[in-house]
């Protein structure tokens, strides 16, 4: 089917509108971060001074290199391990045909239904009853097992599409269920690992609920969590916080244009055959 002219323009223009519409909140909170600081910034306004040096004040009144620091400990205790367990059921799932492995997919399937909001209060007491309340393992425990359901779905989705005849040519040649793991099937799931490590980055990264509930010290919390504090203290310094908001969330969109291409590629393997 031969796409006309038209359709590609009217194609361009929703795209650009829809980019124009997501971009439009992150405009609005550049240049309030760029007003005197104490001042309440009304709409989309450029200032005529603007105050460049708020970025440095709020970096510096939230403490955000310390902030920064925990939050990158949190992210490497907790993504890592979801990304590696994830990996390998979603290879036991999609390429072994485990027995009852229909099943198990379903179950991980439900945990999908499951919000945050519905567990935090047994979540809560778990923690507690284990001894790691207000400290850094009380976010990264429940993150490695909230985000298995996720990390399974879309892991298996990727190695359920590679084809039988691949695995059966390594059978072939004597290689072991390890060996097909590691040596054929997990390089070419790249795109779909570095995918998977970069949504629980940006989830473990944004976490708020867990960091505020299981964690009283905010030094110690997610950049998403420490913010709730600092919203506390400056919450009507608009200046200041659209600041902060800005410098929590650069890294994440550092990242992700960073790896762009491994998330597409992946994306477009995502279809499920079974």
């Amino acid at each position: 089917m031969t796409v006309t002219r038209r359709s590609r323009l009217s194609g361009a223009v929703l795209l650009i509108a829809l980019m124009g519409w997501t971009l439009l909140p992150f405009a609005s909170l550049f240049t309030a971060a760029l007003h005197k600081s104490g001042t309440y910034p009304s709409g989309i306004s450029w200032p005529s001074n603007p105050q460049w040096g708020n970025f440095v004040e709020a970096f510096h009144v939230a403490n955000m290199g310390v902030i920064f620091k925990s939050s990158v400990l949190i992210v490497l205790g907790a993504v890592p391990v979801t990304v590696v367990i994830a990996t390998m059921a979603g290879f036991a799932l999609g390429q072994l045909r485990i027995a009852g492995g229909r099943f198990i997919f379903l179950l991980f399937l439900l945990g999908l239904t499951l919000p945050f909001e519905g567990v935090i209060v047994p979540l809560y007491y778990e923690i507690l009853h284990m001894g790691f309340l207000d400290t850094r393992w009380a976010i990264i425990l429940p993150l490695i097992g909230l985000f298995m359901p996720f990390g399974v779905f879309w892991m298996r989705a990727h190695f359920v599409n590679m084809p039988d005849e691949l695995t059966e040519a390594a059978r072939i040649d004597g290689a072991s269920t390890w060996q097909l793991f590691w040596g054929v099937h997990v390089p070419l799931a790249r795109p779909a690992v570095v995918s998977l490590a970069i949504l629980t980055t940006v989830w473990t990264w944004n976490q708020f609920l867990l960091a505020i509930v299981l964690v009283n010290n905010p030094l110690e919390r997610t950049m998403a969590g420490a913010l709730g504090a600092f919203q506390g203290d400056w919450g009507t310094n608009i200046p200041l916080l659209s600041a902060g908001a800005l410098l929590i969330l650069a890294p994440m969109i550092i990242i992700y244009c960073v790896f762009q291409r491994q998330f597409i590629s992946a994306l477009l393997q995502g279809s499920l055959k079974g």
